[in-house]
């Protein structure tokens, strides 16, 4: 490789940051009542988030000095180690239980989200085994339809636990990463076809999803129970107007929405800031997947393009799921915001994949 290394791109860097600020901002604001109650710390969920990014962010320093070709080492491994986590975490007695999900392991002091790292894991392995596969994943026997195997794998493993949302965002991530890599469009489409039988089971096999479905259609119908959640969500962005109640003035915080600094901070965020703050960022988010799939399209060679394809994908489809729910565009699914809702796992794993991003980019031609 002649290329010289250079400094990252500055413009992903900053959006990163921001968001990552917004966030802490948020968790605080959402959390503090909940915290105030449970915990009698306001500042309970705030030192938690902050621990977390600090850990987030060495990890981010760490990747982004390292030379990302280094990865390919890490590959195998890495997924591994992702696969089994996600196989112990069904195991009873292994997974803890959390919000009628089994989504859960505690390793010591830590609580581990296993599906927040076979996400990274298998853009990791995948961008290493498709570099190596070159124009041979334009077959579909012997080149695509082993990857859907594993995709299938996966797929029904996360949703055992159940989380459809992560399942799905894992999919959608696996897809954009072929057809870069050069899946033909006719079997990707195929494919797509051939699962839609399989995405119809995964929604009305349990009682639940198909009453969540349903009641994504209408949320109205059932406000005491499929639509509360729903509802609670359009109320909070709804009452933020154009500028928002101001940081600290959201009235869905007193126990009205749940899951409110997690899978719903951007309620709060439409609350307390308004049309603004959601637009801002939704605008951040666009820029990120601008400068994401930049460095993918300028990276030196074909491990480094589809790794930084594979993180890209995986965080803007994870905020496009996530935002969908809170708008009730997308059927109601528990899955974080990026950078900005509480959780350890997530974070930490979110920052150090966009420090790979950013030792790409300074590699990138």
């Amino acid at each position: 490789m002649a290329h010289s290394k250079k400094s990252p791109d500055f413009t992903l860097f900053v959006v990163t940051v921001i968001l990552l600020a917004i966030g802490i901002v948020m968790v605080f604001s959402a959390s503090s009542v909940k915290a105030m109650v449970l915990y009698e710390d306001a500042l309970y969920y705030l030192k938690r988030q902050a621990l977390w990014a600090v850990m987030g962010l060495a990890a981010a320093v760490l990747f982004m000095n390292m030379d990302y070709r280094f990865l390919k080492k890490l590959a195998l491994p890495f997924f591994g180690i992702g696969m089994v986590l996600l196989v112990m975490v069904l195991v009873p007695g292994l997974g803890k239980v959390g919000g009628g999900a089994q989504r859960w392991l505690d390793l010591g002091p830590l609580r581990v989200q296993p599906s927040e790292v076979i996400k990274v894991a298998m853009v990791l392995f995948l961008a290493n085994s498709l570099a190596r596969k070159g124009s041979g994943i334009a077959r579909f026997w012997q080149g695509l339809l082993p990857y859907i195997g594993l995709m299938g794998l996966v797929f029904l493993l996360v949703l055992r636990q159940p989380d459809l949302g992560t399942a799905l965002s894992i999919v959608g991530t696996i897809v954009v990463m072929l057809f870069v890599a050069g899946a033909r469009l006719g079997h990707l489409s195929l494919m797509g076809l051939a699962s839609i039988p399989v995405v119809y089971w995964a929604i009305f096999s349990e009682e639940y999803r198909r009453r969540r479905f349903l009641a994504f259609l209408n949320p109205w119908e059932d406000l005491q129970d499929t639509g509360y959640h729903i509802a609670q969500s359009l109320y909070a962005l709804g009452s933020g107007g154009l500028f928002g109640l101001g940081v600290g003035g959201s009235h869905q915080k007193f126990f009205y929405l749940p899951a409110l600094h997690t899978d719903f901070i951007f309620a709060v965020l439409g609350e307390e800031m308004g049309f603004l703050g959601t637009s801002t960022v939704l605008l951040l988010f666009l820029v990120f997947a601008w400068r994401g799939f930049r460095v993918a399209v300028s990276a030196p060679d074909t491990f480094g393009c589809l790794l930084a394809t594979g993180i890209t994908a995986m965080i803007t489809i994870q905020a496009i799921i996530n935002i969908g729910v809170v708008t009730a565009t997308l059927p109601i699914t528990g899955i974080p915001l990026p950078l900005l809702s509480s959780g350890g796992s997530s974070l930490v794993l979110t920052l150090a994949s966009v420090g790979m991003l950013l030792g790409i980019s300074r590699w990138a031609t």
